[in-house]
């Protein structure tokens, strides 16, 4: 199945860099970005929200064979293929960000809406991870999850 961008030459840093400028252009105040092996991260704060944006980088060992006849690529056609799907998550996440920023401009949704799952909570995780678990045992057992842990509150 062929995927958004996938032919993309536009390089990596010039896809962060255009995030960058878009997440200003919409009113962020704030942005960061960093990468291991296995992530690149874009951290912004817009409308008062810390937001974090986490994109997995691929396994370069997914690309040592081919996708259609599982033929074995050289170590050079190994990275050129694994940079290419780099290359591609990139661009698919610029224009994730960008739709979404889009839909708030034009009052389609909220800045929380489009965001909530990557909002930053006081204690560092996002509302999408702390979220997930109460979730997930509400659809097991139908009982509704507990409100935002009051940080910091005493009994």
């Amino acid at each position: 199945m062929k995927r958004y961008a996938d032919d993309t030459n536009v390089p990596v840093e010039k896809s962060r860099a255009e995030i960058e400028a878009l997440l200003s252009r919409y009113g962020a105040d704030q942005f960061a970005s960093g990468w291991t092996e296995t992530q690149a991260v874009i951290m912004f704060r817009c409308k008062g929200r810390h937001v974090r944006l986490v994109l997995p980088v691929p396994d370069k060992e997914d690309f040592r064979r081919t996708p259609v006849r599982a033929v074995w690529r050289s170590d050079d056609e190994m990275r050129k293929a694994w940079e290419q799907g780099c290359r591609q998550r990139w661009r698919a996440l610029a224009l994730c960000i960008k739709a979404k920023l889009e839909a708030v401009e034009c009052e389609i949704t909220t800045f929380e809406q489009e965001f909530l799952a990557h909002i930053v909570l006081p204690s560092g995780e996002s509302v999408g991870a702390w979220l997930a678990p109460q979730l997930d045992a509400a659809y097991t057992n139908g009982a509704m999850p507990l409100g935002l842990p009051l940080l910091g509150a005493r009994s």
